[in-house]
């Protein structure tokens, strides 16, 4: 079941996430769900902020990365990348920061290059609460710290300049008035009742 995804502006985004444990009400359906609701959304990861659940929960798939495109060959590294995360923490953050255009479904329209560093450690449970402790790096680094920021009430738009967040000041108060046109079902926190 596809669910709508919450917008700018909602406090669920801005909230740090609880733990969960395996006896999370309907957590296979949920991460099925999220799975669905990520695809049709053209997402490489949702959070489960993103979906108004303040738990620490996210799902990444890497592949659309993987693929070459008219923009060059994509990256090996995340052909095969997806994976459920619950509970994660992130224990090191390593290498020198590198800049790369990110997006958000939470955030649509709005795509912006953010420093990010290139290799991470991190613990966590998978969907069958078995731990795992990888090592990531390049893109399914990203996409987790990106992942892992939501799960900790931080967006990416926190980590722009604030030059650059002013210029979009407008875009983002639209967005969280649900004045935005976009392909899949949103929840908007300040949209009026009767639009």
């Amino acid at each position: 079941m596809k669910l709508p995804i919450v917008a700018y502006g909602d406090p669920v985004l801005r909230k740090k996430a609880e733990e969960i444990d395996e006896d999370y009400p309907g957590l296979k359906e949920l991460i099925n769900n999220m799975f669905e609701t990520m695809y049709a959304a053209r997402g490489v990861g949702l959070a489960a902020p993103q979906i108004g659940l303040p738990i620490r929960l996210f799902v990444v798939d890497g592949s659309p990365f993987g693929e070459d495109d008219e923009d060059g060959p994509g990256d090996p590294t995340v052909k095969d990348f997806k994976k459920v995360f619950i509970n994660p923490m992130i224990i090191e953050e390593s290498g020198e920061k590198w800049a790369f255009n990110e997006g958000c479904l939470s955030i649509p329209d709005i795509q912006e290059d953010v420093l990010r560093h290139p290799n991470v450690l991190i613990n966590y449970l998978d969907e069958n609460f078995e731990e795992h402790e990888v090592e990531l790096t390049g893109l399914a680094a990203r996409i987790v710290q990106h992942e892992y920021d939501h799960i900790e009430g931080k967006l990416f738009v926190d980590k722009i300049g604030p030059l650059k967040k002013a210029m979009l000041k407008g875009k983002l108060d639209a967005i969280s008035k649900g004045i935005i046109r976009v392909g899949y079902k949103m929840k908007f926190p300040l949209q009026k009742k009767g639009r």
